[in-house]
């Protein structure tokens, strides 16, 4: 198992993380198993979204006597009343159902506590000032949480939250389809097929800003949805007409700046071992850049995926680094200290480039891959 930084939190966590969809199989019992298994694999995150408290108290049995070894994300304002799921903002009822998590955890600590599902303006407006942020920062400063986090959908909300410096950790949904769409506080709008009817070319703005900025800032982005629910991996049901395979949606998620974790949701420990399995895959199964060159109704035309099929370069320039720190430097006024070490570290560097283009005609994309050099090297001198 390779273990990233999560952004300036001072954690290290496995890149492939466990998401708590599947620990509801079978009485609960299922919770147990997919531990076992995160175990064995070396997995040591996960993620506890849902307030369902037989879930809960499963996720506390299966955790006892192995605590220090798990680094739990779990929601704060996402409670359970009347015997289902709600999302609250009331301070009263946030308070009572994280205490209450607590003891049903078997635990005094939560590693990252996550504001729970965030995709408004003005909601995020609410958390700073109806008094939610605050109680969250009281946690912290308590020791209660270690790292703030929030989750959101919505790439302008969350470019908020993150900016604010409020946050450390986001977790967010990423994944080629939902990469292609314009912000939405409607959640649903992520997975409508009319909105992929037409032919959507290159990832939206907002989001490409969110990853950068999240890459400066050191706020380490956790993965939701890398398969769309599962929709990525069916031609059938893949609003890009094209089935992916999970080790090509893991990987794109994990080639965004400043992600650290994908959290993979799993309904057995069969699915979960597959999505672990992405450690082990070749370069030729992880790659995804031949498979988004044929989607019918999305084109990355002209737009670097860091797919590193431009490889070998003659002068041994990482074309794919260099291009991600030119993003990451073409996002701010001034280039970032943390971006201009990163440069300076690589081997070789843009100022190399001899024009030769045998990088643009392997290219899936037609990246004008020379410019992108030649503006690399006037951003970092050399």
């Amino acid at each position: 198992m390779i273990y990233r930084e999560l952004g300036n939190t001072g954690l290290q966590v496995s890149e492939i993380g466990m998401g708590c969809e599947g620990f509801a199989e079978d009485g609960c019992r299922m919770t147990k198993k997919l531990f076992d298994a995160a175990e064995a694999a070396g997995v040591n995150y996960f993620d506890l979204y849902t307030s369902n408290p037989d879930v809960r108290t499963a996720v506390g049995e299966a955790l006892h006597g192995r605590r220090e070894k798990f680094i739990a994300q779990s929601h704060i304002c996402s409670v359970w009343q009347d015997g289902q799921y709600k999302r609250t903002r009331k301070l009263s009822e946030v308070k009572a159902g994280f205490e209450l998590s607590l003891k049903q955890l078997q635990t005094d600590y939560i590693d990252v506590g996550t504001i729970h599902y965030c995709d408004a303006p003005d909601d995020w407006r609410q958390i700073e000032t109806g008094g939610i942020l605050d109680y969250v920062r009281e946690l912290k400063a308590a020791g209660v949480i270690r790292h703030i986090g929030l989750s959101s959908h919505n790439p302008q909300v969350a470019l908020k939250a993150v900016e604010s410096g409020a946050i450390e950790v986001l977790m967010f949904s990423v994944n080629p389809c939902y990469d292609m769409l314009p912000a939405s506080e409607d959640v649903e709008e992520l997975w409508n097929e009319a909105n992929y009817a037409g032919h959507l070319t290159n990832m939206d703005p907002d989001r490409r800003r969110l990853y950068e900025t999240c890459q400066r800032l050191g706020v380490g982005i956790t993965v939701m949805k890398c398969f769309g629910g599962g929709d990525l991996l069916n031609a059938e049901l893949s609003p890009a007409g094209v089935a992916l395979t999970a080790h090509q949606c893991i990987h794109y998620a994990l080639s965004r700046p400043a992600v650290a974790c994908v959290l993979a949701g799993a309904h057995s420990v069969e699915q979960f071992n597959q999505s672990v399995a992405y450690e082990t895959a070749s370069a030729e199964d992880r790659d995804y850049a031949l498979t988004f060159a044929s989607f019918p109704k999305i084109s990355w035309q002209g737009h670097c995926v860091y797919c590193s099929h431009c490889a070998p370069c003659v002068k041994k320039i990482d074309i794919a680094y260099v291009t991600k720190f030119l993003h990451l430097a073409e996002a701010q006024d001034a280039v970032p200290e943390t971006v201009r070490e990163h440069y300076a570290a690589l081997a070789h560097h843009a100022g190399e480039c001899i024009k030769c283009g045998a990088c643009e005609k392997r290219c899936p994309f037609g990246v004008k891959i020379r410019d992108n050099m030649s503006k690399a090297a006037q951003v970092f001198g050399y």
